[in-house]
């Protein structure tokens, strides 16, 4: 059986859209890189402290497999998070606007018998953005609870000039990196009856 140790709906609509039945977990983690650590190891040690947490809470549920993902919006070595309010969400766009930034999504798997992992890194081109266009769209409330302080899948898609790598892994779960790692645990999608 599949776990999905997050509570994102966006997650949850992907790994669905892949055509996979699991479960969902709410598991919280600290979220704060620790000082020298890499965006890409901070990313990564994330996505495995929430596999290893809903791992435990299902040890002994035979067949479990867990799996989570992190994803951050990194500039330079900076790691753009979730803003905490309306003045961190404009000054991350403003400094987002008219520059080329990175999305990282790692995503790990365990079961009894051990975990794997898979990265997925986009780079993401924004347009140059006003301050008109940054304060409508921090009024609508969208980029808050979102890494980078906006959503692809919503209105700040409208910001994205050029995306070079997953669009599905800028909104929080690389698809094509999904599947193969659920598959190398012999997890498979489920059967999907086609209707004419």
């Amino acid at each position: 059986m599949l776990y999905l140790a997050s509570q994102s709906p966006r997650r949850a609509q992907l790994l669905t859209a892949l055509g996979y039945e699991f479960s969902t977990s709410d598991i919280a983690v600290p979220e704060r890189p620790a000082p020298d650590e890499s965006p890409q190891d901070y990313v990564s040690r994330v996505a495995l402290d929430k596999a290893r947490a809903g791992f435990r809470t299902l040890d002994r549920v035979e067949g479990a497999v867990v799996l989570a993902a992190d994803t951050e919006v990194v500039l330079g070595n900076d790691i753009f998070g979730k803003p905490d309010d309306a003045a961190a969400a404009q000054a991350m766009l403003e400094r987002l606007s008219g520059r080329s930034h990175e999305v990282i999504t790692v995503l790990w798997a365990i079961d009894a018998g051990g975990a794997r992992s898979a990265c997925c890194r986009t780079e993401v081109r924004f347009a140059t953005l006003n301050r008109q266009q940054i304060a409508e769209y921090v009024a609508s409330g969208e980029p808050f609870g979102k890494a980078g302080a906006y959503a692809i899948q919503g209105r700040g898609g409208a910001f994205v000039e050029a995306l070079s790598g997953s669009h599905s892994g800028v909104m929080g779960l690389p698809m094509f990196e999904t599947d193969r790692l659920l598959r190398s645990f012999g997890l498979q999608p489920s059967a999907v009856t086609v209707r004419g």
